[in-house]
């Protein structure tokens, strides 16, 4: 199985009644991984494109909280794929060693990100070029 199919949009369980809605996510329950790290992005424009990395160590999950944007997942072996976050109950898993880009962001968006470590600058790959490099050396 390839990178871009281990990355898989994930749907949390959900509680509401008349008061609102409450969404639990909890890390080696709802994602397949501790939560180590927790981060978010708002106040990113539309044609702003976030992320352009991949990492050595790191999984993630991303939410969107509040209002919508798109995930664009690479393998470096020529495959992508495209996830819309657009509702607050569901997320996109992306295990280690894959590109990611975040960008159509809706005025309000709130992406929030779990992480499976503590930031360490070393592991981001923020060259695409390297980034194909190191995959094609894995094989």
């Amino acid at each position: 199985m390839n990178v871009i199919q281990l990355a898989q949009m994930l749907e949390f369980s959900q509680r509401g009644d008349e008061r609102g809605h409450l969404v639990i996510v909890e890390g080696m329950e709802d994602i397949p991984f501790e939560i180590k790290r927790i981060f978010y992005i708002y106040g990113s424009d539309h044609d702003v494109v976030r992320g352009q990395h991949a990492n050595r160590n790191s999984e993630f999950v991303l939410i969107n909280v509040a209002g919508t944007s798109k995930v664009r997942v690479k393998d470096g072996k020529g495959n992508e794929a495209i996830y819309s976050l657009n509702r607050p109950h569901t997320g996109i898993y992306l295990p280690r060693m894959v590109w990611k880009d975040m960008y159509d962001f809706s005025e309000d968006s709130v992406l929030l990100c779990l992480a499976s470590t503590h930031y360490d600058n070393s592991e981001y790959i923020r060259d695409y070029d390297e980034f194909v490099k190191l995959i094609n050396m894995q094989e």
